[in-house]
């Protein structure tokens, strides 16, 4: 059960630093920065709500 909760812990980091990185890269004006970042939110997401399945 640990395991389960620490792998819901990384993937709500994974969100967070997404959610970091697309506003820094609005900030910078770095088109890719705010890709990478929106990628890792969709990837953190989508490992989510796999996992709760």
């Amino acid at each position: 059960m640990a395991k389960y909760y620490l792998k819901m812990f990384l993937f709500i980091l994974v969100i967070l630093f997404g959610i970091f990185m697309f506003i820094y890269g609005g900030y910078d004006d770095s088109p890719g920065a705010q890709g990478l970042g929106l990628l890792l939110i969709i990837i953190g997401i989508w490992r989510i709500i796999k996992n709760k399945k």
